[in-house]
């Protein structure tokens, strides 16, 4: 082992240490913390209007109160539920990962925590997602087929950069809405506890990828960055299903044309991911070819 690995993995242990005791000191558990059965106002928003795929659309300004409402429950539940397919695969990464490391580490404890904490993630979207509108949103077949692969061949950086684009994004919608009283008390409490406690994932998967990272050749870290991006731009293109455009009441044509030339969502979305792009242009992932990739995405 070479002295930079050795550095290395001390601080990976010393970092995963402290990971594992703010986990200890302060998870939550959705299951105790929200009443699921109480009603819905159903004046109240699903996420921040601001964060809708739609707002400052011409197609936005045509809508009800009571559409617009409609349709960001619809949309949150979309990004809810296709979270949990990405949490799902992200879980079956980390374990691979870790299946032959040393358990008594440091690192491989918080990365047990981090699959723990993701199966509550998901059962609490669920359940929120059920409880709004009562229907699970999946990918598309293609998309479905090209995560599968990217399941089964990412590691190393390319996995832990997934991860935290993954989080990031959904990070980043979720923190514009707390706060905001036009929104459900739920999803309030739902976004608090993603937000928390995916910050300790995400410093997890940064200092994986920084790890992974040091020292690697130009042609692995080309090849990685643009495997990254790719990730990038399915997750993006994906959050939003079609079909919860129609489950609120829309023309599925004219709502997803306008999501995709929606100027104020992109802006929205490359305000969001400032620090994201500069932690990969950090440790070398913020290669040309992927940048071409991102700035496509409106990520960049």
């Amino acid at each position: 082992m070479t002295v930079l690995q050795s550095s290395l993995d001390r601080g990976m242990d010393q970092i995963s240490s402290r990971l594992v005791e703010s986990s200890t000191r302060s998870s939550r558990n959705a299951m105790s913390e929200i009443d699921w059965d109480l009603a819905l106002d159903p004046s109240l928003y699903a996420c921040r209007p601001e964060w809708s795929a739609l707002y400052g659309t011409e197609y936005w300004d045509e809508l009800t109160t009571e559409q617009r409402v409609r349709l960001t429950r619809h949309e949150f539940a979309s990004v809810m539920t296709i979270g949990i397919w990405f949490e799902m695969m992200l879980q079956e990464m980390i374990i691979r990962d870790q299946r032959s490391s040393d358990y008594h580490s440091p690192e491989f404890q918080f990365a047990m925590t981090e699959v723990a904490d993701e199966c509550r993630h998901s059962l609490m979207f669920a359940l929120a997602s059920q409880k709004m509108v009562g229907t699970s949103y999946h990918p598309s077949r293609r998309v479905a087929r090209m995560g599968k692969v990217f399941m089964n061949t990412a590691k190393n950086e390319v996995a832990y950069a997934g991860i935290l684009i993954a989080e990031e994004i959904l990070d980043v919608m979720q923190r514009g809405s707390i706060g905001d009283d036009t929104v459900l008390p739920m999803i309030h409490t739902v976004n608090e506890i993603h937000v928390l406690e995916e910050s300790r994932h995400m410093r997890f998967a940064r200092e994986q990828v920084r790890e992974s990272m040091a020292g690697v050749g130009r042609l692995r870290r080309e090849t990685s960055a643009v495997l990254v991006a790719l990730g990038a731009e399915m997750i993006v293109l994906n959050l939003v299903r079609p079909q919860a455009f129609v489950d609120a009441g829309l023309d599925k044509h004219r709502a997803v044309g306008a999501m995709l030339s929606n100027e104020h969502r992109h802006r929205m979305l490359r305000g969001g991911c400032v620090h994201l792009m500069q932690f990969l242009d950090e440790v070398g992932l913020l290669t040309p070819t992927a940048e071409k990739i991102y700035r496509r995405t409106h990520l960049l």
